[in-house]
């Protein structure tokens, strides 16, 4: 078995759902940063351990639960409040768990917006590490997420999770890109200073994770960005099969490129201007929804 944790910050929506999901294990633990809704009154109306920990930043959050956080497994798996636990993905996870062959596995998602599955203009299947033995593997920062750090070999689950990105509404959606654009901006800026595009993994990348990672690096230095992604994702990728779901989205991903290239633009000119670091306490709600694919 496997235990499984449900990182959260303002989740009543999608808590009960969520957990209800994640019974499937005898071991799930909710990791609160002190929520101001209902999501701990909620969660502990189930049979799940829950703890609070103040939220510094993603990946801080997720080295501080791995490390300081009893489970009653080795391995676990890490669950957002707006995806869901399948009983198949479960079996494979024990599986591959017990394998030995690696010590972490990806899973990609099954986007849900506006009742479809974006199944083209996502570029699915898109992969997160999120199955994996908690003492070879650590999370940095990067940009308004985070970045996993692997002592060892990792592999790829067949099985996919839902996730019912923009559950909260598209007013919410606005609020939260405005304040993932800005940290999008800063680490930018770092990318294009720190190093260029790594072809080399681009072209012959040994996994779909390493070949995207480059992709970002190589987008960061595109012009007309917004126009280029949204050209990309409707035509190429095939958004245009995914209805009026498939445009809207197109179009969101489109708009926040055209945020964080604006705020990009602010910090290079010196410009006065919002971008600065996420509150803590709001920047951890719903962290996946309609994050970059690139």
């Amino acid at each position: 078995m496997i235990s499984i944790f449900i990182l959260t910050h303002n989740e009543e929506r999608d808590i009960a759902a969520c957990i209800e999901s994640a019974l499937v294990s005898d071991d799930v633990i909710v990791v609160d940063s002190f929520s101001s809704d209902r999501t701990l009154e909620i969660a502990q109306h189930y049979p799940v351990r829950t703890v609070q920990h103040a939220f510094e930043s993603h990946g801080r959050q997720r080295t501080w639960m791995l490390r300081n956080v009893p489970t009653k497994y080795d391995w676990v798996y890490i669950l957002e409040a707006d995806e869901r636990m399948t009983p198949e993905l479960l079996n494979e996870c024990v599986t591959a768990a017990q394998s030995g062959e690696h010590i972490g596995y990806y899973a990609a998602e099954r986007v849900m917006f506006m009742n479809h599955w974006i199944r083209h203009s996502t570029q699915y299947p898109r992969y997160q590490l999120r199955l994996f033995d908690k003492q070879l593997v650590w999370f940095d920062d990067y940009g308004h997420t985070e970045r996993e750090v692997c002592d060892g070999s990792t592999g790829f689950l067949q099985e996919t999770y839902p996730h019912y990105t923009c559950s909260k509404g598209f007013g919410r959606w606005l609020e939260k890109h405005n304040r993932y654009s800005s940290d999008e901006a800063a680490e930018t800026i770092k990318q294009l200073s720190d190093h260029g595009v790594n072809w080399q993994a681009l072209l012959l990348g040994r996994s779909e994770v390493e070949r995207r990672r480059a992709l970002k690096d190589l987008s960061l230095r595109m012009p007309l960005r917004p126009l280029v992604r949204f050209i990309y994702m409707y035509f190429f990728l095939g958004g245009i099969l995914d209805g009026r779901a498939g445009f809207t989205w197109c179009m969101l991903q489109a708009f926040y490129e055209y945020l964080i290239t604006l705020k990009v633009w602010e910090l290079q000119h010196g410009c006065t201007s919002d971008v600065s670091p996420s509150v803590a306490a709001t920047q951890q709600e719903d962290t996946k929804e309609l994050a970059p694919s690139a």
